[in-house]
């Protein structure tokens, strides 16, 4: 054998040797141990991870004499020794599979641990399973709550992509219903009214369900009545060239109306450009209503005596005088539910902002996981001592941004950040009440 033969032997046995250390001998871990209230469905092998990284593994589960479940795990080399401080949970990578629980490890800052140290149960949280959740649940709640969700699949069957497109106009109707919520349940008052009005109104209906029933039977006879009289239908048809001719002073009359419509039809274009998009929107709800109008004249009319809505209005003069109230009343609360709506309008920037944003708090994550960007802000408020026992007074009168005072609710669209440079915010018009001053400090 040649020296160089020799040699190139001897590097191969050096090398297989490496890498059967490499392969059996493992990597260095450090062994501990953690008491839960139970174990949550961990088996041997599941993760222990630090910050979504697997660090360690569970090595064995068993069962103690006080119930309890000791989790024996090992940590890899360069995350042990733990220390002090250090809190673990049981997670599940999803509520759909079984047995893919993990343990995620939240290190401390106190001193090293031993190896073979034990977490007890006031450092580690159990997993909440989603069956306690529904065993806090009666019956009729988990039978409401199925229902709950079999009819919210029937709602949605074949119908995904338009409720996406639905969710659009989610934002504005709900901050604006929201809105005209408050202000009707400001004015208790006309509130009661209205609602006692309309109680008296739907018992004067029930009072008459018979007449109601028959009013609805001659609507579809009267619909049937119409359909009868195709001759004297064409008769009027034929008529009808005499009397547009007949019209036409009146269509020449009515250009000058017209020119004058031009100016209002100018203004309304921008606010008709997105029209368009939402009577697309609005064309499946036009097609599924049509077998419920053609229904409709069931109502008008239908064969026999005092069973359709004609007989109805005449034989309910009671009706008409309980309704006349609500009626009235309903008007009034609109009437004054128009500046309300007029007031929130411009605000509809700053609500529609804090919907997209609101979620950019908790979107920063670092090794630990995800974290809240969150401020504290102390109350400039302080209790005082006096005759009546004491009272909670403010620290400083001036300061009117700071802490809780009464005053502040009058801030216009765009005042919740510094004004920009070009003065676009606040926005201000003069048919809004608010104070351009109330908006933070600072370039």
């Amino acid at each position: 054998m040649t020296a160089a033969r020799a040699v190139a032997l001897a590097a191969l046995v050096l090398a297989t040797v490496l890498v059967a250390t490499m392969l059996l001998g493992g990597e260095k871990t450090t062994k501990y141990q953690a008491r839960f209230q139970n174990a949550g469905q961990l088996v041997k092998d599941n993760d222990v991870q630090i910050g979504g990284r697997r660090i360690g593994r569970v090595t064995d589960i068993r069962l103690t004499d006080r119930n309890e479940a000791l989790v024996d795990f090992e940590v890899q080399e360069g995350y042990a020794p733990l220390r002090a401080g250090t809190r673990a949970l049981i997670k599940a990578t999803s509520l759909s599979g079984i047995a893919n629980r993990y343990i995620v490890l939240t290190p401390g800052n106190g001193e090293a641990l031993d190896e073979g140290a034990t977490l007890q149960q006031d450092e580690t949280t159990s997993i909440v399973e989603i069956d306690q959740l529904f065993n806090t649940l009666d019956d009729d709640t988990r039978k409401a709550l199925q229902q709950v969700i079999q009819g919210s699949a029937t709602q949605f069957r074949d119908k995904g992509d338009q409720a996406n497109r639905a969710t659009e106009y989610f934002n504005p109707f709900l901050s604006s219903t929201r809105n005209l919520v408050n202000e009707v349940n400001r004015d208790q008052r006309t509130l009661e009214r209205f609602i006692v009005d309309g109680a008296k109104a739907m018992t004067a209906l029930s009072e008459r369900r018979g007449e109601l029933t028959d009013l609805v039977s001659n609507a579809n006879l009267a619909a049937q009545g119409i359909a009868s009289e195709n001759d004297a239908l064409a008769d009027i048809l034929s008529r009808l060239p005499g009397t547009m001719r007949r019209a036409n002073s009146t269509f020449v009359n009515l250009r000058a109306t017209l020119t004058d419509l031009d100016v209002l039809v100018a203004e309304s274009k921008p606010a008709t450009r997105r029209l368009a998009p939402f009577l697309r929107e609005l064309r499946p709800l036009v097609r599924d209503a049509r077998p419920t109008i053609r229904d409709l004249r069931l109502a008008i009319t239908r064969p026999g005596d005092d069973n359709d809505l004609l007989e109805l209005t005449r034989k309910t003069p009671r009706l008409a005088q309980v309704a006349g109230p609500a009626l009235r009343n309903t008007t009034a609360a609109l009437r004054k539910s128009t500046p309300v709506l007029d007031f929130i309008r411009p605000y509809a920037p700053d609500l529609t902002g804090w919907f997209r944003d609101f979620g950019n708090a908790g979107a920063n994550y670092d090794a630990n996981g995800h974290f809240g960007r969150i401020q504290p802000i102390f109350n400039t408020f302080q209790f005082t001592e006096n005759s009546a026992g004491g009272a909670l007074l403010p620290q400083d009168p001036d300061n009117r941004l700071n802490g809780l005072e009464t005053g502040n609710i009058r801030r216009c669209p765009g005042a919740a950040s510094q004004p920009p440079a070009d003065g676009s915010a606040p926005f201000q018009d003069d048919g809004l009440d608010c104070d351009p001053r109330l908006s933070p400090d600072g370039p």
